[in-house]
Formats: C-alpha cells, structure tokens, sequence
C-alpha cells in the first residue's frame, strides 16, 4: 500500500500539534510496511539541509519515505491571509501530486488537499482523499467574541467545503465525532481513530505523592488555552499551597511574581519536558476547544493526573479516575478543581496517576494505533476499488 501523506510541515522543522502528529504518521506507516509519499514544507522557515534530507527519521524509515517539498506561500498579515496562503500551497501541491501522485489513498492535514478536492469535484481522476481537520476548533466555543466572529467568517466555510467533499473525515472521537455529524457528514465517511505517542514517553515507576502538590501546565500562551482563567485562579491560592511551573512563550508582563509560580519559558527539548512533568503531580490543561492533545497523553505517560477541560476527544483519557474535568475553564472550575487536587489523599492521587498511566499504554501508544488506522485505510480502498468492479 502506498499513500500521500500531506501535511503543512512536520515536527521538528515545523512546531505544532499537528506537526507532531504527521511526523509520526510517517514514521509508523514506514514502519509497517506502508510507502508515503510525504508532502510537506518548511512554512515560513528557511529550507535546511536537515529538512530536505529529512534527518529526523531513521535510514530504515527513509527507505519508505519519499520527500517532497513544497514551499509555502506567504502574504502580507491582512485578514484572511491564512486562509489565502493555505489555498495556494494546496495548488503547488496539486501540481506536484499530478506528477507523482501514483499512490492508493490521500491522507490530508487541514486544507492540504482543497485543490485535489476541487478537482476531484471537477472530474479529475484521483485516489480517495481522507482529510483531518484535528480538533475542529472553529466549531467549539469560542474565548472571546473577537474569536467567533473570526471563525465565522473565515474558517468554517471552507472547512465545510472541504471535509464535505473529501470521501473521509478522520476523527478522534468523542466530541470531535458529535461536532463533524453536526456539520451534516454521514457516518460511513467519518474514521474514527485516535492519536498517540511513543512508548519512549512511559515511566517505569509514577512518583509518589508527598506534601504540597506540583501542579505544571505546558503550552502557548493563546486565549483559546484558558491561560488568563488559570493565571486568575491560581492567584487566589495562598502563597506555599502549591507549586505551580509554566512551561511556554509566557510574556513577560503576564507572570506573577510569586515564590510558587516557576516560569521555565518555551523549551522544545523532549528529554526536559518529561524531567518537569517526572517532577510533577498534576497537568492542567483549561482549554475553551482542543481535538485530542498530545500534551495530556504525554502527562498521562508520565504518571499524572489530570485537571482539563471536557472539549474535544478529552474525555476519552480524562475521567474521574484519573483526573478533574471542567465542564468550562471558568475560574470558579479551575479553582474548585485545584482544590480537589489538593485535599486529595495522597494514596489516592498516587492511584489516579497510576490509571493515567495503565490508559496510555492500553490504548494510546503508536504501535497499535498505527494497525488500526491502516486497516481502515485498507477498507476504503476496498470500497473504492468495488465502485469500478
């Protein structure tokens, strides 16, 4: 089996959850027996020797990889201009593929494929096109007004084009599934699996619970995270009730000043990101929208417990027995839920950690997950294949 995977960039060349996400969709394909055919580009960064040799895979994964680079556009900063840029690429990608596009299925990042789409639409022979739009974030609730009304006019409209005239729609599940059949796509186009991470990421042992607790929080500093609510919560603790650590592009004039609230600034080092959550008992993640964060899975596999709000595919790793959900990030939640954390008894926060734990490596780590969404990619090229018989 042979597909195109495109994508608009991939980690560590270009950061992003979604980055992450096609990075390992390559590595994992390559390592059971799929052939990719990866489309993707530096974005906005500068071409490097690293990115067109693609030296973030092994020489066994390359030899199933084939790299094409495609440069994206880049406009001056007036609204919409995403959305133009996104438009653009998808054409020089669309020229690239009716060049080398003899593959068996389309696995496409957001609005990666709009041109084969369209085309497609037009006539033009072309494999079946899955597209993954992750979290479908622009038909959550929005932070803000300003936010909606931004949603509104720019992204839902294509997003509709495109997941309505793709032949399959990935989901994670949970919510995300609610959010697509809303959006009047049948079921037999919807695919529902999971993402996930490395076994590389899974402790051996969880640290015990002892004393005051380590809350940590990991992520950009965006309204649509809840960071203001939680910064606003956190604040109405008592000096010494907790520890509280950031990891993030925190500005400056957003930090708090305060012996228990430790800034660690952006780092993109694995290896000390899972040192700062080995170290802690909690991750909160108070998000207004999310799909299925790679940041939850990663503090689960590192023996936490979780405080996160029910958006998304979250609920399908966040429950009772190993976290807090919010039903909102209203500060009132975020601080009932802090608070819970901190009453627990330690026994049983040990025991919650533990579940975050056996969760990931029953049902999210790679190897497994790779299987799955291979064979449903078997299946619709199955389907395809009957329409012509």
């Amino acid at each position: 089996m042979k597909v195109a995977l495109i994508a608009d960039g991939i980690h560590p060349y270009v950061i992003g959850g979604m980055q992450k996400h096609s990075f390992y969709l390559a590595k994992y394909f390559s390592l059971n027996g799929v052939k990719v055919d990866l489309y993707h580009t530096s974005f906005r960064n500068k071409v490097s020797t690293a990115i067109e040799q693609l030296d973030c895979f092994t020489d066994k994964e390359k030899e199933s990889i084939n790299s094409i680079l495609v440069e994206f556009p880049k406009h001056t900063s007036l609204p919409g201009h995403y959305l133009r840029e996104s438009y653009e690429y998808s054409c020089k990608v669309f020229e690239k593929f009716k060049k080398s596009g003899n593959v068996d299925f389309i696995y496409a990042k957001g609005f990666t494929a709009w041109k084969l789409i369209e085309e497609k639409q037009k006539g033009d022979k072309c494999p079946p096109i899955g597209v993954n739009f992750h979290g479908y974030e622009m038909f959550q609730r929005a932070p803000s007004i300003k936010s909606e009304l931004e949603q509104k006019l720019f992204l839902r409209k294509p997003v509709l084009f495109n997941i309505r005239h793709a032949d399959y729609v990935f989901s994670y599940g949970g919510k995300i599934t609610n959010v697509i059949k809303d959006l009047n796509i049948q079921s037999n186009k919807i695919i529902e699996v999971s993402t996930a991470i490395e076994p590389s990421w899974l402790v051996n042992t969880i640290k015990p619970t002892i004393g005051k607790r380590r809350f940590i929080f990991i992520g950009r500093y965006e309204q649509r995270k809840g960071i203001k609510e939680l910064t606003e919560a956190i604040t109405q603790f008592k000096v010494g009730v907790f520890e509280f650590h950031f990891v993030g592009d925190i500005p400056h004039d957003k930090k708090i000043i305060r012996p228990d609230f430790i800034y660690h600034g952006l780092i993109n080092d694995e290896h000390v990101i899972k040192q700062l959550m080995r170290l802690s008992d909690v991750l909160v993640c108070p998000s207004y929208s999310e799909g299925m964060p790679n940041v939850i899975l990663e503090g689960m596999a590192n023996g936490l417990a979780i405080i996160a709000t029910d958006v998304g595919a979250v609920g399908l790793m966040v429950s009772k027995n190993n976290g807090w959900l919010l039903d909102s990030p209203s500060v009132n939640n975020i601080c009932r839920s802090l608070q819970q954390a901190i009453d627990c008894e330690d026994r049983l926060l040990d025991i919650m950690k533990r579940k975050s734990l056996d969760i990931v490596q029953e049902k999210y780590l790679w190897n497994n997950v790779v299987v799955e969404l291979i064979a449903e990619i078997k299946k619709c090229i199955v389907k395809e294949k009957r329409r012509f018989v």
